[in-house]
Order: C-alpha cells, then structure tokens, then sequence
C-alpha cells in the first residue's frame, strides 16, 4: 500500500500582459496642461512640506526642552533634524495621495503622482526607521517594499505587487503559503520594533517634562511602558499576521520549562530591577557604596546597575545582587554627609590658638554647608599629641571625599607652619635591664651609647 504524497501546487499564474497594456496606455495622446499640473503639485508638496517640517519640528524640540525661547539646546538637535526630515517627507505623501484621489488623471500623469506618492511615503519610512536606530539595511528594505507596494496600488495599468506577491503561492497539504505572507511579516515584525521605539521615546520626552518626578520615577515610568508596548506589540503581530495560538498549545509546556530554566537569572534580575525603582532605595545619581565599589549611581538597567567610580570604571552590579547584598547608601534620603578630620598637636602648643586655626581651615570653603555648623572638638589625649576633630557637612558625595580631605589639611599645614604649631610624631624612652658591667660603666661615663666594635676574624 503506497503512502500518500504531499503535493505543492502553484495557484494561480502570474498575467505578464500588463506591460503591454501600459506601453498601449503611454502611446495615447498626452494632455500637456494636466502633466504641467501634475508638475506644479510635486512642487507645491515639496515646498509645502518643506515649511510645515520646520515649524513643526521647532515645535516638537522646544516641547522637548520645556522652554519656550527660539534656541534649540544642542541636545536635542538631532531631534529636530530627524523630525524635520520625516514630516518634510510625510507632508508631501499627504499632498500627493489628497490630488491622488481627487481627480481622474491621466496615465502619464498619474504615473508621475504616484511614483511621487511611493518616493515620498518610501523616503519618510527610511527617515523615521534609521532615526529609531535600526539598521541601515533593514530600513532602506522595508522602505523599498513600502515603494513597490504604494506605486503599483497607485497606478491603475499595472497589476498590484500584492496580487504578485499573492498569486506567487504554493500549497503543501492542506497549507497554503505565499511570498505576500512572508513579506507582510517582514514588514509588520520592522515596523512594530519601530513603533515601540517611537513610543518609548515619547514616554521618555513626557515623563522628562513632569517636574513632579524624580529620576527614579522616571526610569520606573519607562521600564513599565517599555514592557507593556513589547507585550501589546507581540499580541498585535499575531493578530495582524493571524497565527492562531492554540496552534503552539502542544509546544508551550517545553517552551515555558525552557524558558524558566535558562532565562531564570534574566528575569530575577528584571524583576529585581523593577522592585528597587518601585521602592526607590537606589535611584540613578545616588551615591552608594557595595563591597569594595564605591561610586554613583548611573542607571538601573533590566539586568545591572551601572555604577561609576571616582577612577571613571564602570561597574555592573546584577540587580539581584543590589536585593541581597548591604548596600551603603550616602544619598538615600539626603546628600549631605558629615566628613570627620583627626589632627594631633604637640603638648606644648596653645590649645586655644589651635582651636582658632582649625576653625579658620574650614572658613569660606566651597563645599562646606552653612548648616550645620562646622565644629573643632577635642577628643582626648594621646601617647604623643593632644588630639582634635574636625567635622563638616558637605551635600555633593559625587565629588569624591578624599580630594575634600586633602584640601583641608593643606589648609591646616599651612596655618600651623604659620604660627609655628608642632605636629608631633611618636617618641619612646628606652630602658635598659641587666646590662653587662663594661656596658653599664661605658653608658654611666659617656652620654652616647657605646659603640659595637667589630672585630675581622684572622685568616
């Protein structure tokens, strides 16, 4: 008994007579006053969007700064340049599709229209694809698909690329597939990773805006958006592509084991990343210290916190680690720090003039805060020194602390070299016990200590 054979058969073919019907269309009489027409309407697309762009995209970009004066911070002039080509393109597809339907053009004319139309709609694709970061070949291939697809809609003597596209199919079994349905899903797959760029950047732009927020808002404000819009475009894809999903049923079980076992740690650490923005113990720009990094808070990515030292590494501590581990945080409810000073001074000197000096160290320093204020306390007496403590607040930790330190005691040298304040350093008293009687009579005679002679062994 012979088993069945898939068979793979080809729909329906594909009308080649359409150029020849075209050339038969382009031989006929040409109206001169339409086509000039025609002419006259790129024309007045092209300066017409040319004007809307840039007014629209000064708009935009002084939105974005949230000032309302004509000069553009620097920032945000790439902003600017990408939107004013976009809209400079978008506008003109507008004009050209609007005289597009609105009159029965000839073919010649309606050839120049729509080439113009696909041309403009193509070229506002691009801009926008390569101004949301994707790859210079995946845009100039989806804004050439955009062109064939809009041109050939447009002109009534040639047949569609979707009817091409759809007529080149093929069955196996009881499927039946075509090369419009791969080329719609490039398509939609592209412009769906751009869409969640584009709406990522808007939210960012809003959230920029609200003076209520704080970093830590905001960066908790994107993430949300951002998995919401991957979640709203997936769904949206298979929709528009029209998967049906009981069709993966059978594989979701494996699917979903697979996925806790090997993105396990991927995920841990996104949702570690969100619960830290959402209780804002972290936040970017704080200053923390973990294990033996100590640094400011850069970001809070979905995997790490980028946190940079004085020395400019860059560390990238897992967000799972920031849950688990003792975090030093300078900055958590406030920036300002105490910095505390030891300084020793010789029994001899004149404590009260000491005191006046090192108050004096800590006057009219820049980043010494006002309140509370400085002090100079006495903490005790020591071996060698009598023993002083200077403390001062500072509010700016990302400035480094040990470059404060040094500053001060350049001060503090300086005005005891002044006024000629001891700086003592350790002393100890020597005392000798059982000593030989030759060395005890040589020490008793002489202030100096006998000197060890060295005797050379005889060859």
């Amino acid at each position: 008994m012979t088993q069945p054979t898939k068979t793979i058969e080809v729909a329906d073919p594909i009308d080649l007579n359409m150029f020849e019907q075209l050339r038969e269309q382009l031989s006929s009489k040409v109206d001169f006053a339409e086509l000039a027409i025609a002419v006259v309407i790129i024309i007045l697309g092209v300066v017409i969007g040319q004007f809307i762009a840039r007014a629209a995209a000064k708009q935009l970009a002084r939105f974005a700064d949230g000032e309302g004066d004509d000069d553009i911070p620097l920032r945000y002039q790439p902003l600017l340049k990408a939107t004013s080509r976009i809209l400079r393109y978008a506008v003109a597809a507008i004009i050209f599709w609007a005289a597009r339907v609105a009159w029965e053009w000839e073919i010649l004319s309606q050839l120049l229209i729509g080439f113009s139309l696909a041309l403009a709609v193509a070229l506002s694709a691009y801009a926008l694809l390569r101004a949301l970061n994707l790859g210079s070949w995946m845009a100039s291939l989806a804004s050439l698909a955009l062109f064939a697809f809009i041109f050939t809609e447009s002109e009534g003597g040639v047949t569609s690329l979707t009817s091409l596209l759809q007529k080149a199919s093929f069955s196996v079994g009881n499927y039946s597939f075509s090369l419009l349905t791969l080329v719609s899903a490039a398509l939609i797959v592209i412009f769906l990773i751009a869409l969640v760029r584009l709406g990522n950047r808007s939210v960012t732009m809003v959230l920029e805006r609200n003076p209520n927020l704080d970093d830590g808002q905001r960066l908790l404000g994107e993430k949300l958006a951002m998995v919401a819009m991957v979640i709203g475009a997936f769904f949206i894809g298979i929709d528009m592509l029209g998967i049906d999903l009981t069709a993966f049923a059978v594989f979701s079980g494996a699917f979903g084991l697979a996925i806790g076992f090997g993105l396990q740690k991927t995920f841990g650490n996104l949702i570690a990343g969100i619960i830290l923005l959402m209780d804002r113990s972290i936040k970017p720009g704080d200053v923390i210290a973990v294990g033996d990094t100590y640094g400011s808070v850069n970001k809070i990515g979905t995997r790490a916190v980028s946190i940079i030292t004085r020395d400019g590494k860059e560390h990238l501590i897992p967000n799972e680690n920031m849950m688990t581990n003792e975090v030093e945080n300078w900055s958590f409810s406030s920036k300002n720090i105490r910095v505390r000073l030891p300084v020793g001074v010789s029994y001899l000197s004149d404590m009260e003039l000491v005191q006046d000096l090192l108050r004096q160290s800590l006057e009219d320093h820049p980043r010494i805060l006002k309140r509370p204020v400085p002090r100079v306390l006495m903490t005790g007496f020591g071996d060698n020194s009598v023993d002083f403590e200077l403390r001062a607040w500072i509010r700016d930790p990302e400035e480094g602390v040990a470059n404060f330190r040094s500053d001060i005691y350049n001060r503090i040298w300086a005005l005891f070299k002044e006024h000629d304040i001891e700086i003592p350093y350790p002393q100890r008293d020597i005392n000798f016990r059982n000593l030989p009687p030759g060395m005890k009579e040589a020490m008793g005679n002489s202030k100096a200590p006998p000197k060890k002679r060295v005797t050379k062994p005889k060859a």
